[in-house]
């Protein structure tokens, strides 16, 4: 108890240390002397004592205020004075239209208040406890809003352009239609905050809290929402043209019809992303300090970035287009094991890197796996595909085949029927489905592994490569009339 005693006050004292030497440099007084923990604490109550002093309103400007806004606006407009009511306790007050504009209300509680329609341009709100507060139709232009809490606050068509809200409490706010145009929100945190139809325009999002915002048709031309938290936030319809989404998280957002055309995207972290119907456009994935390069979809621009700047992934994909080799089949029950291992320990002795598919420990009630397949098998040299089994893979050829010019090698053991409509198969894509070579044996199989496999298939590729490009020769080729 005692050690964990002294670790606590040593990080006590320490955050203490820190926080007075932030102050004194806030203060613009050089410290050179080293802060013991007597001087610390002198400074800290100093510090207290000065915010304290600076946070009392003025008793008689208060008094009037609670008489209501028309005798504090008819007040105001005959003394022409600056208005402070810094810590005065405002809440559940009624101040519909008041002009408190230029006011000081730093660290007030207006917690519960009615200041719909109220005139706030330049009002300082900074740190203010304005929780449940109606500020709906509110003029805040070029308000001060640093730390302010405005959890749960209505804040729908105020107008907030060019206001201050830096680091703000606006957790489940009610922003619906509110103009935040140039308003700085860096590390605000608008959890669950309602945005429809807000604008946004050229705003400050910067490694703002919007998870799980609705952002429905908002309005963020020219936004900056780098490194914001844009999880579970719903964006339909929004405007995104021209934002900044640099290092923005946006996983399981939804982006459905929203126009993202000319946005920033490097570093973002866009996972299962609901995007059907957006328009991606001319999507930025470099930062600022390197060429511009742009592509048209948000799911692929990670993989288009790693795949210009990582040698290592290039070089997995050179490996898979030149060497991959897919092994489809069943190989239950244990002897069959042996066929399988045979043909990997082959092809990993060739240079061929194996990918196997097998039907058996596909689990039948999981999502259809005929697009795995067809994916794999587009990104092969060629396929190795057993149909001893009846039941191997009769759905699959006939979903793959059609669709790639991959070579497929077909292999059955002897004494066995390949399933019934194989033979059609064969004759109507024969072009780059082998005949099915049989074997009695692992062993025979793999003594003619090279003959009858390897150079058939490599074989194949060279030829469908030869036939695709005399499909689509160069256009100098082409006769020209006349």
């Amino acid at each position: 108890m005692h050690t964990m005693g002294v670790h606590s006050f040593k990080s006590s004292f320490s955050l203490l240390r820190a926080e007075c030497y932030v102050w004194m440099r806030e203060l613009h007084v050089k410290v050179i002397i080293f802060l013991s923990p007597h001087i610390c604490l002198k400074l800290f109550y100093t510090k207290v004592q000065i915010i304290n002093l600076g946070s009392m309103a003025n008793q008689e400007q208060l008094k009037i205020l609670r008489r209501g806004a028309k005798v504090w606006d008819e007040w105001k407009r005959k003394n022409s004075v600056a208005i402070d009511l810094s810590g005065a306790n405002l809440s559940n007050a009624n101040l519909r239209r008041a002009d408190l504009s230029n006011a000081n209300l730093r660290r007030a509680d207006l917690s519960n208040a009615n200041l719909s329609e109220a005139y706030l341009n330049g009002v300082h709100l900074g740190e203010a406890y304005l929780r449940k507060a109606n500020l709906s139709w509110a003029d805040l232009r070029g308000a001060y809003l640093i730390g302010a809490d405005l959890i749960e606050a209505s804040l729908s068509v105020a107008r907030l352009n060019g206001a201050d809200l830096r680091r703000a409490y606006l957790i489940g706010a009610h922003l619906m239609g509110a103009d935040l145009r140039e308003a700085d929100l860096r590390e605000a945190n608008l959890h669950e905050a309602d945005l429809r139809r807000a604008d946004l325009r050229e705003a400050n999002l910067r490694e703002a809290n919007l998870r799980e915002a609705d952002l429905k048709r908002a309005y963020l031309i020219g936004a900056n929402l780098g490194e914001a938290d844009l999880r579970r936030a719903d964006l339909r319809e929004a405007d995104l043209r021209e934002a900044n989404l640099c290092g923005a998280n946006l996983v399981e957002t939804t982006l459905e019809r929203t126009d993202l055309t000319d946005c920033k995207i490097y570093g973002i972290s866009a996972w299962n992303v609901k995007i059907e119907g957006a328009r991606q456009k001319d999507l930025v994935i470099t930062p600022e300090n390197e060429p511009i390069i742009t592509v048209d979809n948000l799911e692929v621009a990670q993989f288009i970035y790693l795949l210009l700047h990582n040698e290592k992934i290039r070089d997995v994909i050179d490996t898979i287009a030149k060497k991959a080799v897919l092994i489809l089949g069943r190989f239950l029950p244990q002897k069959r094991k042996v066929v399988l291992n045979a043909l990997r320990s082959e092809l990993r002795n060739r240079g061929f890197l194996p990918i196997v598919f097998d039907f058996d420990f596909v689990n039948p009630s999981t999502k259809d796996f005929t697009d795995t397949i067809r994916i794999l098998a587009g990104m092969s040299l060629f396929v190795i595909v057993d149909v001893t089994n009846p039941k191997s893979s009769p759905l699959e050829m006939q979903t793959t085949v059609p669709e790639y010019m991959t070579p497929f090698v077909p292999l059955i053991q002897e004494g066995e029927e390949p399933f019934s409509m194989f033979r059609d198969f064969h004759i109507k894509y024969k072009q780059w489905v082998l005949a099915p070579l049989k074997y009695d044996s692992p062993e025979g199989l793999m003594a003619v592994f090279d003959k009858d496999i390897i150079e058939p298939a490599l074989q194949m590729h060279q030829w469908l490569l030869a036939e695709k490009a005399a499909e689509f020769p160069p256009r100098g080729s082409f006769a020209h009339c006349g």
